[in-house]
């Protein structure tokens, strides 16, 4: 679900280096096993058994995921997943603040939930970003 969203919504703004990059970072057996030993928290938004949403943190603080299927856009998928982030950040993890480097085509999204713009857009590795936060 995630790197078919990806490559809908993002992967034109990226160029082949930041799609390889992307593709890698999603499939990376480290990534596996960080979320096993409970370093990498990831949420998913589920509709019966299907996974129709995901987040993830990392890092403690920063939201390195947020991906919604398609079908299930503009119905408040992605809004409960990040509010649900937040308030675990918040409670359980004692932080303050949730950042986000932002693709281009979630941008605007992020700025409805809450979140600023800290820094101009910026590339590296083929990767367009915006840098932003939440404060919870």
């Amino acid at each position: 679900m995630i790197w078919r969203t990806f490559l809908k919504f993002e992967g034109q703004d990226y160029t082949e280096e930041g799609i390889r990059n992307f593709y890698e970072f999603i499939t990376d057996v480290n990534l596996y096993r960080a979320f096993q030993q409970g370093r990498y928290q990831l949420l998913v938004a589920l509709d019966g058994d299907k996974v129709i949403g995901a987040a993830s943190v990392r890092n403690g603080h920063h939201l390195s995921l947020l991906f919604v299927e398609e079908k299930y856009h503009r119905q408040g998928v992605g809004r409960a997943l990040l509010d649900n982030l937040c308030r675990y950040l918040k409670t359980e993890a004692g932080e303050t603040v949730m950042t986000v480097k932002a693709a281009p085509y979630a941008v605007e999204f992020y700025k409805r939930v809450g979140f600023r713009q800290v820094r101009p857009e910026e590339s590296f590795s083929g990767i367009r970003v915006t840098s932003m936060e939440r404060i919870l």
